[in-house]
């Protein structure tokens, strides 16, 4: 696993043999940011990463610049080496917590992030209200929650739902707390 573009382009992520976490793939990643870089500018983004896992959607987005990212992670091997981690590359932009993601939401101050993005385990229940709790806590400015999940899901019929994207087995939907059809939330 690798950090895509920015100025750690290239930089290996190396987790720990014991790892739990299953990381967005390279491509899908890939894919994901090229969809952003067209829709944001990098510099000025406030980011929650929601199940920070490996840390690398947290990794990605600072070394492409942004003002501030906020993990959240709730499992202290995976914490311990997103923070040990965001350190040793001198992330100084990154912010690790260690919290359970759906806690956390409702922590979080109000009309904070620019994006939202949860990567929760695939095999976990409770995904939709995960988008509805994040959606009605307010925490967006104007911004998109982006959701990443197996492609044999569907959140379409979630209110607030505006496109999905698919990379091989991995989909991210995005959601907007009040989405105007036929407008691209920034």
């Amino acid at each position: 696993m690798r950090i895509i573009s920015g100025t750690h382009k290239g930089r290996v992520i190396r987790p720990p043999g014991n790892f739990r976490a299953r990381p967005t793939t390279d491509i899908a990643r890939e894919g994901l940011f090229n969809i952003l870089s067209n829709d944001y500018d990098f510099e000025e983004l406030v980011i929650a990463d929601m199940f920070g896992g490996t840390g690398a959607i947290s990794f990605e987005f600072a070394s492409r610049g942004v003002k501030e990212v906020y993990c959240v992670e709730k499992n202290p091997v995976h914490y311990n080496f997103i923070k040990d981690t965001a350190k040793l590359f001198g992330f100084t932009n990154i912010k690790v917590f260690r919290n359970d993601a759906f806690k956390a939401i409702n922590k979080l101050a109000k009309n904070t992030f620019d994006i939202v993005f949860a990567d929760p385990p695939f095999d976990m229940d409770a995904k939709e209200s995960f988008i509805k709790n994040t959606l009605e806590a307010g925490i967006l400015k104007e911004g998109v929650l982006i959701f990443e999940h197996s492609d044999s899901e569907s959140f379409q019929r979630v209110p607030g739902f505006i496109e999905v994207r698919k990379y091989g087995k991995v989909s991210f939907s995005f959601f907007a707390p009040n989405p105007q059809p036929g407008i691209k939330q920034k």
